[in-house]
Order: structure tokens, then sequence, then C-alpha cells
């Protein structure tokens, strides 16, 4: 197995997710911060958003308007002109914050749900994902998962794979002409590692954020582990393929506990490493 070390890029944030690649930028989520960041190559971090109700999964479309998920009032929104404009509202069809949510080539929407109040220290339900047209129509299309999270679209736009963070596997599901989800299968077990954020490089490969393993992960087509990154005690949340040629692998981390992301303490860092293969475009 490979590994890799990671060096410091930028610091001082509370909880970052949904990270993204888009026009020369890392696009990020400071979930608890209420806000939008485009950070540059060179660490230089511009707010691109205010979302009151915490953003959390990122995306764009085909023209490249920005896609950002507000978690609370479960609401996507497009970023125009600066300003949040309503994409769709989920609230009246999941019964839990949505979060992580993956953009496909044409521009219709995946979106996952808690499926319970995380936060609050619910009893754990089951969750679904949300398809959203690009009309901004929407209606489910997987359920029973157990805390969806991240996404990523693979095999030409055929297949969708999602993290099931409390099933501590990957789960892959076949796209069909209109948008649906079927076949549900398991893509890899990943025993202890509560994954996160992921992210596919043009190998065929996915880089899995392991929110309690203490890593990042590249799993193989075959659902074996190839390569990883250790982070000891600290949290690896999310991962983007990025930079100049898509070789530089962000790595979200976090150092804390839920009581210091409610409370806003700065906990959240971003660090990078050069990879072998590059980023393929999803998320």
């Amino acid at each position: 197995m490979k590994t890799y070390t990671t060096t410091p890029f930028v610091d001082g944030y509370v909880f970052l997710e949904g990270p993204r690649w888009h026009a020369n930028r890392l696009w990020v989520s400071d979930i608890w911060a209420h806000r939008v960041y485009g950070i540059t190559v060179d660490g230089r971090a511009e707010v691109a958003a205010e979302v009151p109700g915490r953003p959390s999964g990122l995306g764009f479309m085909p023209d490249g308007t920005p896609l950002i998920v507000s978690m609370t009032d479960r609401c996507v929104y497009k970023l125009i002109g600066g300003a949040l404009k309503l994409h769709a509202d989920l609230s009246s069809a999941v019964r839990a914050d949505i979060n992580d949510m993956v953009v496909s080539g044409n521009g219709r929407a995946y979106v996952g749900n808690m499926g319970y109040d995380l936060f609050a220290g619910a009893e754990p339900e089951l969750a679904e994902i949300s398809l959203i047209e690009p009309d901004g129509s929407h209606r489910i299309v997987a359920d029973e998962l157990e805390f969806p999270n991240g996404m990523a679209i693979t095999n030409s736009g055929r297949t969708l794979v999602v993290a099931e963070s409390f099933g501590e596997k990957l789960s892959a599901f076949d796209i069909a002409p209109d948008g649906s989800l079927s076949n549900r299968r398991v893509y890899a077990e990943l025993p202890a590692l509560v994954p996160d954020g992921i992210c596919l490089d043009v190998a065929g490969n996915i880089w899995v954020a392991g929110a309690s393993g203490g890593a990042f992960v590249q799993v193989d087509q075959s659902g074996a582990i190839i390569a990883r990154i250790d982070t000891g005690d600290e949290a690896a949340i999310a991962c983007q393929l990025g930079g100049v040629d898509g070789r530089t692998l962000y790595c979200l981390i976090f150092s804390g506990g839920i009581e210091d992301i409610i409370n806003g303490n700065p906990g959240a860092r971003i660090e990078t490493v050069r990879v072998e293969s590059a980023a393929a475009g999803s998320p």
C-alpha cells in the first residue's frame, strides 16, 4: 500500500465540508461559520456566499452557476450575482437536515440528508437521496441509507457512489437515463473508517475521508484500499482533487468535538499532498 504525507495549506476555520475545485479555486463550506469560501492556489480566501441555514454540499451547473446546500431550511440555492436564489426546496420531502451533494454533467443534483438530528443527539434513522432536476423539480431516488454523505459519479455517468458513514461502506447505484437510481450494491467495505467526503480520480479510484478512522484512503475499483494518509487522532472530513494539473489532493481535517463546532471554535484546516492520478471531475 502506498502512503502519503500532507503539508499545511490553510487553517483557522470552524468546520469545513463540501470541497470542490472550480475556476482555479477550491470552494469549501465552513458550515458553522455560515460561509462558502473560494480559496486560490496560494491560500487566499474570499467569501463567495453567506448562508444563514448552514452551507454544506457544493456543486456547479453546466453553465458554471454554483449550487449550495443550505442544511437547516433543507433548500438548495443557486448563487447568482453574489445572491442566493432558490433552486429547490426539499423541506416537505425529507425529515432531516440535508447535507452533501454531487452534480452530474447535465445539471442533475443528488442530495443526501442526515435522517435524524445528529447534533441534538437523536436516535439514528435511515435516510434518503433526493434527485433535483435542472429545473428545480425533485424526487426521492434512494432510501434506507445509513447516513448518506459524500458522493461521486463514475463509469461515464452511469454509476453513483455514496459514502454511508454509519454503514462503514461505499455503496453504488446504477444511474438510469432519467436520473433514477437502481441496483444498489456494496462498492467497498470500510470498517471503522466512517467514510465522509469522497472524490474520484481519472484511474477510477476513489479517495475517501474517514471521519473516525484517522485517515484518508484511496479505494480502487475492486473495493481494495491501495493508498493511505494518516491523520492520527484528528478527523478526516472530506477531500478533493484539484490544482493546476488536478493532482493536488486537498484534505479537510478537523480537531475537536461537536461542542466546539456548535460554539464556533476554529478547529478545521486544509492540508495538501501531490498524488499520482489527477481529478476526474466528480464531484
